[in-house]
């Protein structure tokens, strides 16, 4: 029996455990990438472990989403992370220099290989062939000290794609037809792996985009065979050097399939407030806009910049609109400037924003009150924009530049025939902003800023764990509910006593003070607890604040994993109804939990004691002993310390 693509990477780096979907894997992880969002407290957690060199072949730390300066906090996280990657051999792309994902699919990204990035859509690399995996920052900090990534083996998903795309439809309606489809729990312990006659018309870029928006499914990953068009796109990066062809046996069995054939799709848009609220554009009809952002990591390439400036061509954005875009990378950039596509954009009125996330993490550009905003980004959650009555449609490139130009939501078909624009035969290649780190000879001096603060490390498990019932939330809460993202907040990533106070505060703005009240307790929660972005600080900041269990329907996997590390127990409901048995400040007892916990490995259920109902509940949480070992210790930064 043949082997998919993703499990020829998996077999060829794995390190430890069966191949079996639902198993504990380990695999080698050959490169690694952060952001400075998650990054200064990745580098923090690596300086803990004590390592003194990355093990990886490579590890890059990016600077693209802390870019708004308005005080000193973000700069000294800046230089303190440009200081760690240059003692620690990590290389550093200086702001300026792109958008993480962007950068590393042209820059540094090879078939075959895997990476591990603090940040949800690592999988973007997927659309070269590369097993690429979001994850929290500690999990990052482990493998770049050598460490191995574990994992539950994932199901294997086929997204077969047949026909051809046609005119003014793009890889945004793709992958947003599979969340129509699928929905945002549809890839949950699972890889999605594209095959298919369809893929051969896909530029990387546009493999890239499908890959990228993969993260939405709560996928553990998306990839693609590495293949002609992936030698083509290489070759043109000057890196033809290290293409392989990479694809899954022609006997390959799958798990799922899905067959979407591509010449039946048409314009696709995701309605406020989630990714998979996907419908037809001409279900939503003539929409008034009151802003357009082209850009993010999902549509930002050198392709998505030309189909932009070739629409806006000579044309004029609507008085009422006001349009935005951010090219993905300085190479993007440097090319629009050189062939005159950035003088399109500006003659018609489009704002220009320096290459990083802005928007897209609520960094800038945030609407105005109750604002219908269209963006080409991979998500619109609730207050994600910064501006919480504003109404965010997702859409693709062309359908925000016609849009922009008309001032209602169009579909680009009505602007005749579509331009024709080419992958270049060669990229402009400038990598002058990313910075080698330094000899391991070469003594170098790590600088804190006075806003990085100790990060918070569990206490090992007891014989009791007990606690009230702090907040209950509903289904699909997400990270940026968790813990809020925007331009406020986003400077205080390196100091999680100060976003403690900020927990879950768009759910309850009283759950912070509450939880200091009582010392610490649980979480109440629904289906899909913790999806969106890997941000570690989703669990930092509850454990700030004493939180050491969550009950909840489920968990989307980053999240779990998160809490897993950071050893605070993910309990899931082994009953669903037995959510609606716990008010808030119900008392919650578990008894014997190092016990419990230590039979989780064998008997994968729990207890829980809601002692004001004098209800018993039953919860699962089937672990490893690897995972039982980290929760008894109160985390994976303490059995990792213990163990060098």
């Amino acid at each position: 029996m043949g082997q998919t693509l993703a499990q020829k990477i998996i077999q060829a780096h794995l390190v430890e455990g069966d191949m079996t979907p639902g198993k504990e894997i380990a695999i080698r992880i050959d490169q690694t990438l952060t952001q400075d969002s998650t990054g200064t407290m990745a580098y923090l957690q690596f300086e803990a472990i004590g390592i003194p060199r990355v093990r990886t072949e490579l590890s890059v730390a990016y600077i693209d989403h802390n870019t708004l300066q308005t005080g000193f906090e973000n700069a000294d996280d800046h230089h303190y992370i440009q200081t760690v990657a240059k003692k620690y051999g990590i290389r550093f792309s200086k702001p300026g220099n792109g958008v993480c994902h962007q950068v590393h699919i042209e820059r540094f990204a090879v078939p075959g290989k895997t990476l591990l990035g603090s940040d949800s859509h690592t999988p973007t690399c997927g659309g070269i062939g590369m097993l690429a995996i979001g994850a929290g920052g500690l999990d990052v900090a482990v493998a770049m000290g050598g460490g191995a990534y574990w994992l539950t083996m994932p199901r294997m998903v086929q997204i077969n794609l047949t026909g051809k795309l046609r005119p003014w439809i793009s890889a945004k309606d793709i992958i947003l037809e599979v969340l129509r489809r699928l929905s945002v729990k549809g890839g949950v312990g699972r890889i999605m792996e594209y095959t298919g006659e369809g893929i051969a018309s896909l530029t990387v870029p546009e493999r890239a985009t499908i890959t990228n928006m993969g993260a939405e499914l709560g996928a553990t990953t998306s990839i693609f065979p590495s293949d002609a068009e992936t030698r083509r796109f290489l070759a043109a990066q000057g890196r033809e050097e290290v293409w392989q062809a990479c694809a899954a046996d022609s006997d390959a069995v799958y798990d799922e399939t899905l067959t979407i054939d591509l010449s039946e799709l048409e314009p696709l848009v995701a309605k406020p407030h989630s990714p998979d609220l996907v419908v037809p554009l001409r279900e939503v009809g003539p929409l008034k806009v009151d802003q357009v952002a082209i850009g993010s990591c999902t549509n930002s390439s050198y392709m998505d910049m030309m189909k932009t400036a070739a629409i806006l061509r000579g044309r004029t954005v609507h008085p009422e609109v006001s349009l935005v875009i951010a090219p993905g990378s300085r190479q993007v950039l440097n090319m629009l400037a050189g062939n005159g596509a950035l003088s399109d954009m500006i003659a018609a009125g489009a704002r220009i924003l320096e290459s990083a996330c802005g928007p897209c993490i609520g960094m800038g550009q945030s609407p105005r009150s109750n604002a219908v905003s269209l963006r080409t980004n991979n998500r619109n959650f609730y207050g994600r924009s910064g501006t919480a009555s504003a109404q965010v449609y997702l859409v693709s490139p062309e359908v925000a530049a016609a849009s922009a130009l008309s001032g209602v939501l169009t579909d680009p078909r009505v602007l005749g025939e579509a331009p024709p624009v080419q992958m270049p035969d060669h990229f402009f290649i400038n990598d002058n902003l990313i910075i080698d780190p330094a000899p391991p000879e070469e003594k170098v001096e790590v600088v804190r800023g006075p806003n990085i603060k100790p990060f918070p490390v569990n206490r090992p498990l007891g014989a009791e764990l007990s606690g009230k019932a702090l907040i209950k939330v509903e289904d699909n809460i997400t990270t940026d509910h968790i813990m809020p993202s925007n331009a406020k907040l986003l400077p205080y990533r390196s100091n999680v006593p100060y976003l403690a106070d900020y927990c879950l505060t768009p759910c309850d703005p009283e759950f912070p003070a509450r939880a200091k009240q009582e010392g610490g307790g649980m979480i109440i929660a629904g289906a899909n607890y913790g999806q969106g972005s890997s941000r570690e600080h989703a669990a930092l900041a509850p454990l700030q604040l004493g939180i050491r269990a969550v009950l909840a329907k489920s968990f989307a996997r980053i999240h779990m994993a998160n809490l897993i590390n950071n050893g605070i127990l993910p309990l899931t409901f082994m009953q669903a109804e037995d959510y609606d048995t716990i008010d808030l400040m119900d008392e919650l007892l578990i008894e014997q939990a190092d016990e419990q916990v230590r039979n989780l490995v064998s008997q994968g259920t729990l207890t829980v004691l809601n002692k004001t109902r004098n209800k018993p509940i039953t919860c699962s949480l089937p672990l490893s002993p690897r995972q039982a070992e980290m929760l008894l210790a109160g985390g994976l930064l303490n059995v990792t310390r213990k163990g060098e």
